[in-house]
């Protein structure tokens, strides 16, 4: 009896600890984070594609990195799918995120405001070296922004 005992409190605790790992995506990003890895993603994309016939043609680079990042994309597209769904609605939430996805297309498919197809493919290079997902966020801010911060250089954030 006691050792049912032991090992029911065995499975219980096991069960409490594997627990956090189940926690639903949209726990892990706030709807801000999520919609930058989102955009992030996105942006690189349409700038491989615009800068494609040039002599910095880098989408085999982004697709590296998306292939490199992709349970970290996919979490962040499910996180802010979920977020925007308990607000609005499942069905509204997946036309908020298409709106996202023409927008950043849009935005972008004109040229990134200050980095040019020989830098996009440096950074999107670099990004698709990187291991660790939870840098996207913080270079998806730096990436992301009208203009280059004061101070930085393309060097990507440690």
């Amino acid at each position: 009896m006691r050792k049912n005992g032991m090992r029911a409190r065995a499975a219980c605790l096991a069960a409490a600890v594997a627990l956090p790992m189940a926690t639903p995506a949209q726990a892990m990003y706030s709807q801000n984070e999520a919609e930058s890895v989102r955009k992030l993603d996105i942006m690189l994309m349409v700038s491989s594609l615009r800068c494609r016939f040039g002599p910095d043609d880098f989408q085999a680079d982004y697709q590296r990195f998306s292939t490199q990042h992709l349970p970290t994309l996919n979490e962040a597209y499910r996180a802010l799918h979920d977020i925007l769904a308990r607000t609005h609605g499942a069905k509204r939430a997946t036309r908020m995120l298409d709106d996202i996805s023409v927008s950043m297309a849009n935005l972008y498919g004109q040229g990134h405001p200050w980095l040019g197809c020989a830098e996009l493919k440096s950074v999107t290079r670099d990004l698709a070296d990187k291991r660790q997902g939870d840098k996207l966020l913080v270079e998806a801010n730096y990436l992301l922004a009208e203009r280059r911060p004061a101070g930085t250089t393309l060097a990507l954030r440690e």
